[in-house]
């Protein structure tokens, strides 16, 4: 019996360790969305730079998760609720590493732009969509901290507002490109970035999908809310 509270105790420990990495990932991650977007807006190619250099780290957290994970279910050998928080480790940090990846090269894609002629009113628009993504990160990585549900299906239900942002951006694009061809270069770079930005909001998503797995034993049976897309693209990263 001893034996067995030690067991579960080295478990409990492991297992803090690697949900404390996936915390500190999650907080670099969204300090990349803010950044990659605010040096779009403002044309800051240092701090776009700076995002590109942060990713290299955000990849390595998620490698450093893994290989903790692989220990945990190499040496303690979890149970299925146990094991259940272990994959969960593992799936939240691979969305992470992708969100990472999204703002980077929306970081590279802001060098581009920075010799284009501007948009008008189009780096506030993305970074009102980026802040609506990195507020539902937020959300979700606070779901997961505190195993809350009902902040997980909040996170969910946003989605759609994200899905709706892009697809007034797409439009709003796609009228500028149409007014005057010589926007097309700048708009077409445009919409990548806000594309980055949306697959970014299905990540958050993703996350509080695994919440609630967490702490139901279930995933989600209902479609997740989608806006209705006006264009399927695959962004850089995807």
């Amino acid at each position: 019996m001893n034996n067995e509270r030690h067991i579960l105790s080295a478990f409990d420990r492991d297992l803090e360790t690697a949900q404390a990495l996936v915390v500190k990932m999650g907080g670099m991650v969204e300090t990349a969305i803010h950044d990659a977007a605010a040096a779009l807006e403002t044309r800051d190619e240092e701090l776009a730079a700076d995002v590109r250099r942060r990713d290299r780290a955000i990849d390595e957290l998620e490698q450093q998760i893994n290989e903790e994970a692989a220990r945990l279910i190499a040496l303690r050998a979890p149970r299925a609720t146990d094991l259940r928080m272990v994959l969960s480790v593992i799936k939240i940090s691979s969305s992470l590493e992708r969100v990472g990846d999204y703002a980077k090269n929306i970081a590279k894609r802001s060098y581009v732009l920075a010799e284009l002629p501007a948009i008008d009113g189009a780096g506030m628009a993305l970074r009102r969509m980026s802040a609506a993504v990195e507020t539902m990160m937020k959300d979700a990585l606070d779901s997961y901290i505190q195993r809350d549900a009902a902040l997980a299906e909040d996170v969910r239900k946003r989605d759609l507002d994200v899905d709706q942002m892009y697809n007034a951006l797409f439009r709003e694009f796609l009228t500028f490109m149409m007014e005057d061809p010589r926007n097309i270069t700048a708009c077409m770079h445009l919409h990548f970035i806000a594309k980055n930005i949306e697959r970014m909001g299905d990540h958050a998503t993703s996350i509080a999908e695994q919440v609630i797995y967490l702490t139901t034993g279930e995933l989600p049976d209902d479609p997740r809310p989608k806006g209705e897309s006006v264009q399927r693209v695959e962004p850089e990263g995807a």
